[in-house]
């Protein structure tokens, strides 16, 4: 399929390219529900529904958040590739036991310190060049939702209410387990949840916690308080693409508890309930063992880009499929920093060259057509770019094979230009690499590694934080 084509009828008939790609490329996923990769049909056709749980604001976000928002930051961009008109949804949780714990640690009202915290992690993902989503809730935003679900909850009787607490009765929903496999006899007590004598059940789940002193509340028919963490992205999903919808994304430890509790929450508040698709991401290890706050063994988004450019780093996180491990190694990012450095210089010596040509004499390569070697490259790169990413967007074999060799080309077809030909022959070589560069350009903008400003302002000038961006950053070359 010629993209070039493709982008245009994108703008003009997007139901009707999304359905003619899914029928030459199937895209497929691996649905965690299912265990299996199922070929992404849309609830409505044209159109895709996506929620993905955010972060809680109380630090500075670290390589696992990065990781998240990068593999489905991906995903968006090649739904909107394929066509889709796609409703992205990411929350925050700006109202948690972590941020109230943080805030009295530094004297700082809990909303403001999460306010904080949320604005600094959109610095971090615009330097990673995440898109934002269509919408990116906030918990206190949407108490009066929370509230109405917990409401449907008890009066379905899958909730009770103790001492100002409010409970899912997990008993009430046999399907509990149904996505992480996880039955209630094989976790102890303490371990996964919380040990409270007033529960039915060890295993219920607080749905809405009673005000303790000093802590921020909302008035409730239960009293004074605050959501439990599960149902926020049940009560704001709900609210923002309703209770069916398409693909619920996040980071494989979500999976259980909180994914878990989520489809007990919204399918006891509305039966029909369903979401399609269920997508996680693999985490980032630091020497095997999983990078998280808790462990004290993580380094935040900022710790990484000091070092190395933000685009070296999203390079290093989908250079591997986004369900495996990924583990941190300076060596990886010395390789990926090198990676994009190589791809940079050769587009800008490609622009370059271009530039100056086209200066020199203004009709070049407007009669012209690309070479047959060039026709084949690009060929092949559409076409294996096309096959991987609709196979579970396989990022990492994108970044190999036809990829380099459109890069080897384009340094390849320099070189011709620089010896003496005669004047047909140099406009097919001229024609060859203005529509390679296009074909590498439509990669690297999917993949979000396309920067929007000059390949030399990444390579060599100062960032926005007035740090300068030398050749050290990209493993010295």
């Amino acid at each position: 399929m010629d993209l070039s084509k493709q982008e245009t009828n994108q703008k003009k008939a997007p139901k009707t390219m999304a359905k003619k790609e899914t029928e030459v490329f199937q895209f497929v996923v691996y649905n965690t529900m299912t265990q299996q990769k199922e070929v992404f049909k849309p609830k409505t056709p044209g159109k895709v529904c996506m929620y993905v749980c955010g972060v809680t604001a109380y630090d500075f976000s670290h390589l696992g958040h990065a990781r998240a928002a990068v593999a489905f930051d991906v995903l968006y961009r090649y739904l909107q590739h394929l066509g889709y008109e796609v409703t992205y949804v990411r929350n925050f949780t700006d109202v948690d036991d972590k941020i109230i714990r943080r805030a009295n640690e530094t004297g700082e009202d809990p909303l403001s310190l999460s306010d904080r915290y949320c604005k600094e992690y959109n610095v971090d993902m615009a330097d990673l060049q995440c898109l934002s989503p269509t919408h990116e809730p906030r918990v206190s935003d949407h108490i009066e939702q929370i509230k109405d679900m917990i409401t449907q909850i008890i009066n379905k009787d899958f909730g009770y209410a103790v001492d100002g607490d409010v409970f899912f009765a997990v008993d009430k929903f046999p399907n509990y387990g149904k996505l992480s496999g996880q039955k209630m006899e094989n976790n102890r007590a303490g371990e996964r949840v919380t040990v409270d004598s007033r529960k039915r059940n060890p295993f219920d789940f607080a749905l809405w916690k009673a005000a303790k002193p000093g802590e921020p509340y909302w008035y409730s028919p239960w009293g004074h308080g605050r959501p439990g963490w599960h149902i926020e992205c049940s009560a704001m999903s709900a609210h923002y693409l309703s209770f069916k919808f398409d693909i619920h994304g996040g980071g494989l430890d979500l999976i259980f508890p909180h994914h878990e509790n989520e489809i007990a929450q919204s399918c006891a508040a509305c039966q029909e309930s369903d979401v399609s698709y269920w997508m996680h991401n693999g985490h980032v290890t630091n020497n095997n063992e999983k990078m998280s706050k808790s462990l004290g063994n993580f380094f935040t988004i900022r710790q990484i880009t000091e070092r190395y450019h933000p685009l070296a780093l999203r390079y290093f996180l989908i250079n591997a499929h986004y369900r495996s491990p990924l583990n941190y190694s300076v060596l990886q990012l010395e390789g990926a920093s090198e990676a994009v450095f190589y791809i940079y210089q050769t587009l800008k010596d490609c622009q370059d060259a271009l530039l100056q040509l086209q200066a020199e004499s203004p009709e070049n390569g407007k009669s012209a057509r690309a070479t047959p070697d060039a026709q084949e490259c690009i060929s092949k790169l559409r076409s294996e770019f096309q096959a991987k990413m609709s196979d579970d967007l396989s990022t990492s074999l994108i970044l190999t094979g036809a990829f380099l060799e459109a890069l080897k080309l384009v340094n390849n077809l320099l070189m011709v230009l620089k010896k003496k030909q005669q004047k047909q022959q140099r406009l097919l070589v001229i024609q060859s690499l203005m529509e390679v560069e296009k074909e590498v350009k439509k990669v690297l903008d999917v993949l979000g590694l396309q920067p929007p400003y000059s390949y030399t302002e990444v390579m060599g000038f100062a960032t926005t934080k007035g740090e300068s961006i030398n050749k050290s950053r990209f493993g010295g070359r």
